[in-house]
């Protein structure tokens, strides 16, 4: 069989055609996502990463129940316009302990890769009970709620549990003292503390 009857013999069975292409992007991914899984830097913490606290991990857990990573990326790429206007491009070791990622891939409102210590917890307060307040522009929605519903912690300590077992070095005490560590806290409180966490580690590196 010619070498051109062996390609319209591929192109004319679907079969083949489609075993051949998920076989040929096989191959690609493995090139492309092998090295990563050996290089230090996707793969280790940078230096100043902690994992987050009690009330952070709640306060996350709030961030993603209000959907606020539909319009929020966590991700500067290393471009000028980016790091100007954002600080330093996100590192993959920055990362690591997160599950899910929540890098986001729209950009509603301003990405929050950097906002850590950036603003006052009384204004992330005033911002989440009414964004016009505090940026008249604003179309993001308020969440007075947040500043009403208390946390009761009973479900803190197996959360970090699961986390543990993905890798994140939470100790036997953090677990221990996680339900006192947020009961009682508004889920203000502990969606504040989350977002004062986000790209601390280099701050506490340099």
């Amino acid at each position: 069989m010619s070498k051109k009857l062996k390609h319209e013999f591929v192109e004319k069975h679907v079969g083949w055609l489609s075993i051949l292409m998920i076989i040929a992007i096989a191959i690609g991914g493995l090139v492309e996502i092998t090295p990563l899984l050996y290089q230090k830097q996707t793969n280790e913490p940078v230096v100043g990463l902690q994992p987050y606290s009690a009330l952070e991990l709640e306060g996350r857990d709030i961030y993603i129940r209000e959907g606020c990573n539909n319009c929020h990326s966590q991700m500067i790429r290393p471009f000028r316009h980016e790091t100007e206007r954002y600080g330093h491009y996100s590192l993959a070791g920055e990362h690591v302990w997160e599950h899910p990622f929540l890098w986001g891939s729209k950009r509603t409102g301003p990405d929050l890769a950097r906002v850590g210590q950036r603003y006052s917890d009384e204004w992330h307060y005033v911002h989440l009970m009414n964004p016009r307040d505090v940026v008249p522009e604003s179309n993001m929605p308020a969440y007075p709620w947040l500043d009403e519903n208390t946390l009761d912690g009973e479900l803190t300590a197996k959360k970090m549990q699961v986390f543990r077992s993905f890798g994140v070095p939470y100790t036997d005490e953090d677990i221990a003292g996680a339900k006192e560590a947020v009961q009682g806290k508004t889920e203000m409180e502990a969606l504040i503390a989350y977002l004062q966490s986000l790209g601390t580690a280099l701050q506490r590196a340099e």
